[in-house]
C-alpha cells in the first residue's frame, strides 16, 4: 500500500471502554505494521456491564489479548478502573491522566470517539482528550452504534491482511459476542462500504478533529 499522508512515530489510541478501539483497530494494524509506536489507554473494564456468565475482570483479560493480535506491545496498554457511565463525575480526573500521558508520550497522533459519538463516556474522554492533546494531530473513530451523524472527511485504505485482524482481534472479544457491532459480517461490510467511498477493497472513515502536516 502507499504511504499515508500523515506518519506517525508515535500514536495514542484513547478508549472509554476495553472494545472501543474497534473503531481503529485497521488504522492500529496499519500504523504497527509501519513501524508506528502505538499505545492505548482505556479507561474502564466496564465490570458492571460484563455478561452473566463471565469473571468480573474478563475484559481486563480480553483486551490484552484483542490488542496484542494488532500489534500494540503490552507495556504500551494503560488500563485505568473508572466506574462505566460515571465519567462526567470523575472529568478533572480524566483530564489528569491524560495531560500526564501527553507530558510521558508526546504522540503526535491521537486517536478518539468522534465528537458526535453519544455515549456520556465516550464523550468525556473526546471532549478531554482534545483538551489535553490541542497541538497532535487528531482523528476521531467511528463507533456506529453510538453516532448519529459523522463528518467522515478522512479514509484510511485497509489491505485484506488488515481486515483480518481487525476480524480476529473483535474476535477475541468472547464475552462481548452479542453485541452486533462485534460481528464481523457487520465489520466486514462496514470496511466494505468505507472501501467504496474512495475505490478500495476496505477503509475505515474518520473525522479530522485537528491535522498537523510537519
Amino acid at each position: 500500500m502507499g504511504p499515508m499522508l500523515f506518519k506517525s512515530s508515535r500514536t495514542l489510541v484513547l478508549g472509554a471502554h476495553t472494545d472501543d478501539e474497534f473503531g481503529c483497530a485497521g488504522l492500529i494494524a496499519r500504523l504497527v505494521e509501519d513501524g508506528t509506536e502505538v499505545h492505548y489507554a482505556c479507561f474502564s473494564s466496564c465490570e458492571e456491564s460484563v455478561p452473566d456468565g463471565f469473571d468480573r475482570d474478563v475484559l481486563k483479560r480480553e483486551v490484552r489479548e484483542a490488542t496484542a493480535i494488532l500489534g500494540i506491545d503490552p507495556s504500551r496498554l494503560y488500563l485505568y478502573d473508572y466506574r462505566v457511565r460515571h465519567f462526567a463525575a470523575r472529568r478533572q480526573d480524566i483530564l489528569e491522566e491524560l495531560v500526564s500521558l501527553r507530558r510521558r508520550l508526546e504522540p503526535d497522533l491521537v486517536l478518539l470517539p468522534s465528537s458526535t459519538d453519544i455515549h456520556q463516556d465516550h464523550a468525556v474522554i473526546t471532549a478531554e482528550g482534545i483538551r489535553a492533546f490541542k497541538h497532535s494531530t487528531i482523528l476521531g473513530y467511528e463507533l456506529p452504534e453510538n453516532t448519529i451523524s459523522f463528518n467522515h472527511a478522512c479514509f484510511v485504505a485497509l489491505a485484506p491482511r488488515h481486515v483480518d485482524l481487525k476480524l480476529r482481534h473483535a474476535a477475541a472479544y468472547v464475552s462481548q459476542g452479542f453485541r452486533n457491532y462485534m460481528r464481523a459480517d457487520f465489520l466486514t461490510g462496514l470496511s466494505v462500504v468505507r472501501g467504496v467511498q474512495v475505490d478500495a477493497k476496505a477503509a475505515e472513515a474518520y473525522e479530522v478533529v485537528r491535522l498537523v502536516v510537519p
